[in-house]
């Protein structure tokens, strides 16, 4: 290996070590790699490592733009409420982490076996996350199981996983050249079918899926904590109302989510004049309902992505600008301000700041009564629903002491719910049915979500996660270094040598573990492309069946889950999911050893080493 090779090892350990000591993000660590590996190659003569051009083009790879649009499609899935209902439809309320795994895992599997692995975590992502945390599970207990799912899912078909297509394209070319016709005669080899791989990917996936049902309680790290309540946060009192034509009305509470909402809970209900105290979660919603709530602002949130529940108080249909133009703030009375001692009806406060006071939260605890007879205190913390622009225009005002919009509390778009499902259908149709470029795809439906309104242009700026299309990008260019470098060329060479005198068995055994490898260093295309003429030229020289190296090959690039860095959907999850470095390695490397034993097994026993005369 030359001065090149060394130079690119000493970069890629020195942002391991970087990853691995969790001080600097991953976007830093590996943007940071890139850069060095750059900087070497422009400041000294003789070293081409990776020149500029070659080392940003990853940033213009199909996939990290695909990957960009679709978090334009969740953003619209989001906005529209229908996240909520695709976790209830297919995720459900789980009562242990085991079942929601399960629950997860087994659709994205599938999914994946005929859509793009990136496309299918992308889409998920944000459901996982408001499901964890409504189930108060931790979703860094969620979000590597769900990439590895995908992964797993992917190896079933030979459309489920990039590495797969690649392979294909290689294996049909191999096929064709007259100097493998000897081989092709003796074995009958003929170009493979859509479902040829599932003989090894769905075993594995079905051990996969398994593996983290059982383990992930003990080799999985808690990085996130699940979602607790303590009393220092602060809660308030909130009515809602339920509207006639309301999809929640015949339902009870608990069937229509209202008693699973994290920090909250439903204190009474008044109907006609009377109140329901201690309310069972059998009770039967009615239209016109006075829900009383006590919680934190948070779930206030979800309150209001509940269709057909509006503030019950009538100064918020006073409030001017349309719905969409409005979002919940906190404010906090200062001493100086004009409004203390004055009662919220007096002082005519919608009338004067074009905003309804939903909620008043004072001293530790929440304020009861009605909000028009509550005499407003210095240090008041009032929960208000208003117009976007309140926090500019209020930001500096004697008034307040802090103004601040509250996460997340744009209005549902309910009516569009259905718009966006059938925007994300066509994506799904059109990544596994059409012959339309994936990329393509992803942005037709990403216009679409911004075109038909189901989300902003600035939502959508602000939905796309920079950090993951960073990490990625830059990793696609790390990997451009080493594959000019030559270094997975020379280790495999290396193994291969070794391994020869040892039988066909061993042979296939050094074939995956080679493969795995260099998945670990490059991405998994690139470990397809440098070791698929190595597994041919192996088998080809021990007189053996190809098709056997082939199936191991396709397993063990596509299973790369001991680094982050082995597959894109494991950088997805990285930053989100808050792990270490280690973990990757602590929770995948026996689930690669699992799926590499299955492959191993399995690939001679459906296509023997030997005809049988």
């Amino acid at each position: 290996m030359n001065l090149d090779g060394w130079l690119t090892l000493g970069t890629l350990a020195l942002v391991v070590a970087g990853l691995m000591s969790n001080r600097i993000g991953p976007d830093v660590a590996m943007l940071g790699g890139l850069t060095v590996l750059m900087l070497l190659t422009g400041l000294f003569p003789g070293i081409n490592i990776v020149d500029p051009p070659t080392g940003v083009s990853g940033f213009a790879e199909r996939a990290v733009i695909m990957i960009g649009a679709i978090y334009i499609v969740a953003a619209g899935l989001q906005e529209t409420g229908a996240i909520e209902m695709i976790a209830a439809a297919v995720l459900g309320r789980p009562k242990s982490l085991a079942t929601a795994q399960l629950r997860m895992m087994a659709p994205v599997a599938v999914m994946s076996a005929f859509m793009n692995t990136t496309a299918v975590v992308a889409m998920y992502m944000p459901i996982v996350a408001d499901w964890s945390r409504k189930m108060k599970i931790s979703s860094s207990r969620l979000y590597m199981p769900l990439s590895f799912a995908a992964i797993l899912g992917g190896t079933c078909t030979l459309i489920g996983t990039s590495s797969n297509v690649t392979i294909d394209g290689l294996y049909r070319s191999w096929l064709a050249h007259e100097d493998n016709e000897t081989t092709r005669n003796a074995f009958g080899l003929v170009e493979p079918a859509f479902w040829w791989i599932a003989v090894v990917g769905v075993p594995s996936t079905i051990v996969g899926i398994g593996y983290v049902l059982l383990c992930s309680r003990w080799l999985l790290a808690e990085r996130r904590p699940a979602t607790q309540v303590t009393l220092e946060d602060r809660k308030y009192k909130v009515e809602m109302l339920v509207e006639p034509g309301s999809p929640i009305i015949g339902k009870t509470i608990e069937d229509a989510g209202l008693r699973h909402l994290p920090g909250l809970y439903l204190a009474d209900i008044e109907r006609e004049n009377d109140i329901l105290p201690a309310v069972s979660p059998d009770e039967r919603i009615q239209a016109n309902d006075l829900l009383v709530f006590v919680g934190i602002v948070e779930s206030v949130v979800d309150l209001r992505r509940i269709r057909g529940l509006v503030p019950a108080t009538e100064q918020v249909k006073k409030v001017e600008g349309g719905r969409r133009q409005r979002t919940l703030v906190e404010a906090v009375v200062s001493r100086h301000s004009q409004l203390i001692g004055r009662s919220v009806r007096n002082c005519q406060f919608r009338t004067r700041f074009n905003a309804a006071i939903i909620a008043v939260h004072r001293g530790g605890v929440m304020v009861d009564g009605k909000i028009g007879d509550i005499v407003l205190q210095p240090g008041d913390t009032l929960l208000m629903e208003t117009h976007l622009g309140f926090v500019n225009a209020y930001r500096n005002s004697s008034q307040f002491y802090l103004v601040s919009q509250v996460e997340g509390a744009r209005e549902v778009r309910h009516e569009r719910a259905w718009l966006s499902l059938a925007i994300l259908g066509l994506l799904v149709v059109m990544l596994a049915l059409t012959p339309i470029d994936r990329m393509v795809s992803a942005l037709v439906c990403a216009g679409l979500m911004v075109g038909t309104r189901c989300c902003t242009g600035t939502v959508a700026r602000q939905s796309i996660n920079w950090q993951v299309l960073i990490v990625i990008g830059s990793a696609i260019g790390i990997g451009r270094a080493l594959d000019n470098t030559g270094i997975a060329q020379t280790v495999a060479e290396g193994l291969t040598r070794v391994c020869t005198p040892l039988g066909p068995h061993a042979l296939l055994v050094a074939v995956y573990f080679m493969t795995s490898v260099v998945a670990q260093l490059v991405s998994n295309n690139g470990a397809a492309v440098l070791m698929f003429p190595i597994a041919m030229a192996v088998a080809v020289e021990s007189k053996v069946n190809p098709v056997p190296f082939l199936m191991c090959l396709m397993s063990a690039s596509a299973c790369s889950f001991i680094t982050p860095m082995a597959y894109q959907t494991n950088l997805m999850v990285y930053g989100p999911g808050g792990y270490k470095f280690t973990d990757y390695s602590l929770f995948g490397a026996p689930l690669n050893l699992a799926v590499g034993i299955v492959a191993v097994t399995l690939s001679p026993w459906f296509f023997p080493f030997h005809l049988t005369p």
